[in-house]
C-alpha cells in the first residue's frame, strides 16, 4: 500500500475541499495500486509537528460544497528555522509517504518544491489562491467565488450609496495582483477601478467621479486593491504598542515569515476616501470588504475546478509526475513543472501573475 499525504496551506480560499475529495476518490478508486491519504491538520505546521487525520472516500464524500477546508490551514515557512524542516523531512519518512499533494498559494508551493528538489520529498503542487496570482495557471480556485462575494457586496452598498448620494471607496484583496479588484470592479459598474499593476493619482480619481454626476447620477463607486498604487494618498501612521508598554506612532512595514506586507485591511479605502471627499467635495465613505471575500460556500465553477484540480493531483501522484504543478490552461487541467513558477530561493524578488493591460483598458472605456 502506498500513502498519500495531502496539506492545505496559507489563506483559506473556497474549493479547497473539492481537491481534498477529488483526490482522496480518485486514488481510492485505482486499480493497479492500493492507496491510503493521510491529511495533515494546519499546513506545514502539521507535518513538521505530525498532526495528522485519516481520509477515505467516507470521510470526504459530502464535503464539495463546504467552504474553507477540513484540514485547517496556517502561514508556516519551515525555512525560518532549519530545524522545522528537518522535523517536516521526519514525520515525512516516519508516516512512511510515498508522496505529498501540497494544496495553497505561492508561499505553499515555495516550500513543496525546496522539499522536492532539496530533501527528496514526491510532492505535486495544486495552486490555491483568491487573488489568482499564481504562475502557470489560467486561473486559481477560490478565485470565481471570491469574487463572487465582492460583486454581490458592491451590489448590497450601492443601494445605501445612491440612498445618500455618496462616493463609496470599496477596498477588495489584493496585495500584488488586482485580478479580484478589477473583475469585480468591472462586475458591478464601477465608476473607477484601482490595482497594483498600473499605478495612479487622487486627481484621476477625483476626475472620473466628477464625470459620473456631470452624467447625472448622485452617487459614485470606487474599487480599490489592497495593494493599490495610489499617488497623493497618504495612509494614515500606524499605532504600534512597543516591547516596554508605550504606544508610538510608526510608518514601518510589518512583514510575515514569507516576507509578505502585512496590510492593515481598511487602510487604502479610508485613505482614499478622505482625500476624495477633499477633492470632489462629495461624501464620501470607504469600506474594506476583508476575510468576507474568502468565506461562504464555493461557486459551482470553483468546486468543478477544485475537483479536476483534485483528480488531476492524484493522476501525477499514480503516474510518478513529482515535482509538478497541477494548471488550468484554456479548457485543460494538466501539470507542468513548479520550476519556474516560484522562486528559486526566498532572497529572490517573488513571481506573480499580474492582470494584463488589455483587461484594464477594457475597465477604462467606462471611466469616462
Amino acid at each position: 500500500m502506498k500513502r498519500v499525504g495531502i496539506l492545505t496551506g496559507g489563506g483559506d480560499a473556497p474549493g479547497l475541499n473539492a481537491v481534498i475529495r477529488g483526490a482522496v476518490i480518485r486514488l481510492a478508486q485505482e486499480k493497479a495500486e492500493e492507496y491510503q491519504c493521510i491529511g495533515f491538520v494546519d499546513g506545514w505546521a502539521g507535518l513538521r509537528d505530525k498532526v495528522t487525520l485519516s481520509l477515505d472516500p467516507g470521510r470526504v464524500d459530502e464535503i464539495l460544497h463546504q467552504g474553507g477546508t477540513i484540514l485547517g490551514t496556517s502561514r508556516t515557512n519551515l525555512y525560518k528555522n532549519p530545524d522545522d524542516v528537518r522535523k517536516a523531512v521526519a514525520a515525512y519518512n516516519s508516516c512512511e509517504l510515498d508522496s505529498l499533494i501540497a494544496i495553497g498559494g505561492d508561499d505553499t508551493l515555495e516550500i513543496a518544491y525546496y522539499l522536492h528538489r532539496d530533501e527528496g520529498i514526491k510532492a505535486i503542487g495544486v495552486p490555491k489562491t483568491i487573488d489568482n496570482d499564481v504562475l502557470g495557471t489560467d486561473f486559481t480556485f477560490g478565485f470565481w467565488s471570491a469574487v463572487e462575494q465582492a460583486t454581490s457586496a458592491i451590489d448590497s452598498l450601492r443601494v445605501t450609496t445612491m440612498s445618500h448620494h455618496r462616493v463609496m471607496v470599496v477596498e477588495c484583496m489584493g496585495r500584488h495582483a488586482g485580478w479580484i479588484t478589477a473583475y469585480a470592479g468591472l462586475a458591478s459598474e464601477a465608476d473607477f477601478i484601482a490595482v497594483p499593476e498600473r499605478p495612479v493619482h487622487i486627481d484621476d480619481i477625483a476626475r472620473a467621479v466628477r464625470h459620473t454626476r456631470e452624467l447625472g447620477k448622485l452617487h459614485s463607486i470606487v474599487v480599490v486593491a489592497e495593494g493599490a498604487s495610489i499617488g497623493g494618498v497618504e495612509p494614515k501612521p500606524r499605532v504600534v504598542k512597543t516591547t516596554n508598554g508605550n504606544w508610538e506612532i510608526t510608518q514601518k512595514i510589518q512583514r510575515d515569515s514569507f516576507g509578505n506586507a502585512v496590510l492593515k485591511p481598511g487602510e487604502i479605502a479610508e485613505a482614499v476616501a478622505g482625500e476624495l471627499e477633499k477633492a470632489t467635495g462629495f461624501e464620501t465613505r470607504g469600506i474594506a470588504l476583508g476575510h468576507l471575500q474568502r468565506g461562504g460556500a464555493p461557486c459551482a465553477f470553483d468546486r468543478i475546478l477544485g475537483t479536476r484540480y483534485g483528480v488531476t493531483a492524484a493522476e501525477a501522484v499514480i503516474h510518478k509526475h513529482f515535482g509538478h504543478l497541477v494548471v488550468l490552461q484554456g479548457l485543460n487541467v494538466e501539470t507542468v513543472p513548479m520550476k519556474g513558477a516560484v522562486r528559486e530561493t526566498q532572497n529572490e524578488k517573488k513571481r506573480y501573475k499580474y492582470v494584463p493591460d488589455s483587461f484594464l483598458d477594457l475597465a477604462e472605456v467606462f471611466y469616462g
